[in-house]
């Protein structure tokens, strides 16, 4: 029998992506499955204690530990999805009736943000929150907020830039777009899902392509901030604002994108994002040290002048790690395994006492140690909801590599 190179060719295809789907075989190690059992159970303690530190409209932001101060949000603040999100996730592991009834509770201060068009961050606030609610109890009311939460974050799209715009600026002639802002495309591809509606799922594809053509540096580190001109869709410049310095790799923002394109490619399956991803994960994975500690926690910036005395940022290894367990299914072997190692490395480094803080203490945040915006002088050195939220998922994400969970 005789084959033609096509054939041949869609043969040698299918065989590799076989071999990429068959990569589920990974083993987690029952010991820090039981770490995980432990911090699961201290986290559930630790956000019975947190739910008592806010008012009936606030949501926690950080806990500083020198002053012993909580410091709180409303609900527009871009983090407010991620407390409802963590006690949604804590209660799936613990069952605990107490934090579905508070997520709940928490979860309806919030539902208003849903008419939100001022912010980009809708993704982060009401996919991690009610997101999660639907997916783990569907409710037509979730799926409603959910829709209006889509359609609100499209209004910020411009066809002429390409992107979702990030932060308004009083120079109407700017359009700033950052790097976080691929995080919150996930709620546009679900969106699509949902009402058959491929705008949505146009939008994010757009805004994903055009952040890979400007953000993107050819050793593929990020930078934080496009301002493209508002009018032509023309970049104007290329620069941070919560990182060292303009042409420096802020660690958060390499896991921003790192997540936001394993996404990407979940979403789409277009291989170009799944090497995007790879791409930013070789990145982070192969600074030398000192840049890129052995317990695989970064620095708050890759290229801080004062490494290897610079904080360490638990916030962007949380992340990292969320992103390297789902990326680790869609790769080879090799690079694989690899992603899967790392993701380990960082969860154990976090489960330590180094990072993780003693039940009763850190305000009933799980994590000490981010860092939210250095130049600014803004929650440095303290516990944050996201870096909270990433740790719980990644969590989660290791324990159903078990076979049969």
């Amino acid at each position: 029998m005789k084959f033609s190179r096509v054939h041949i060719t869609f043969c040698a295809i299918l065989l590799t992506a076989l071999s990429v789907n068959a990569q589920t075989s990974f083993k987690p190690q029952n010991q820090l499955l039981n770490t995980f059992k432990k911090n699961f159970k201290d986290a559930n303690a630790q956000y019975k204690l947190l739910a008592k530190q806010i008012g009936p409209q606030e949501f926690p932001k950080t806990y500083h530990p020198d002053t012993k101060k909580q410091e709180n949000s409303n609900s527009g603040w871009w983090c407010s999805g991620f407390y409802p999100g963590s006690l949604l996730y804590l209660y799936e592991q613990n069952h605990d009736e107490q934090l579905l009834t508070e997520a709940n509770r928490i979860l309806g201060v919030l539902a208003k943000e849903q008419y939100n068009k001022n912010t980009h961050d809708l993704g982060f606030m009401m996919y991690c929150s009610f997101g999660n609610a639907n997916r783990t109890e569907p409710k037509p009311e979730y799926k409603q907020i959910l829709i209006n939460s889509a359609k609100s974050l499209s209004t910020r799209f411009n066809p002429t830039i390409g992107c979702i715009k990030s932060w308004d600026s009083k120079n109407p002639s700017d359009y700033l777009v950052i790097i976080d802002n691929m995080m919150n495309l996930e709620l546009l591809f679900w969106a699509t899902r949902e009402t058959g509606d491929s705008s949505y799922y146009k939008i994010a594809v757009t805004h994903a392509n055009t952040t890979i053509k400007n953000h993107y540096r050819p050793d593929y580190s990020s930078y934080h901030v496009i301002n493209y001109d508002a009018q032509t869709g023309a970049v104007k410049e290329k620069k941070t604002a919560q990182g060292f310095a303009n042409e420096s790799a802020w660690a958060r923002g390499q896991a921003w994108g790192l997540y936001g394109f394993t996404v990407m490619y979940r979403e789409t399956k277009d291989k170009k994002y799944l090497d995007q991803a790879q791409n930013i994960a070789r990145f982070i994975l192969t600074n030398p040290n000192p840049n890129q500690p052995a317990d695989k926690i970064p620095y708050w910036d890759y290229n801080a002048t004062n490494i290897p005395n610079a904080l360490k940022d638990a916030s962007a290894a949380a992340i990292t790690a969320s992103a390297l367990l789902e990326l680790c299914k869609y790769a080879d072997n090799n690079k694989g395994q690899e992603y899967f190692n790392t993701a380990e490395t960082i969860l154990k480094t976090l489960s330590s006492p180094a990072y993780k803080a003693p039940l009763g203490t850190n305000g009933g945040f799980i994590l000490e140690h981010s860092v939210g915006h250095f130049p600014a002088g803004t929650e440095i050195d303290v516990p944050l909801t996201y870096a909270d939220y990433y740790f719980i998922e990644a969590m989660k994400r290791y324990d159903e590599f078990v076979t049969n969970k």
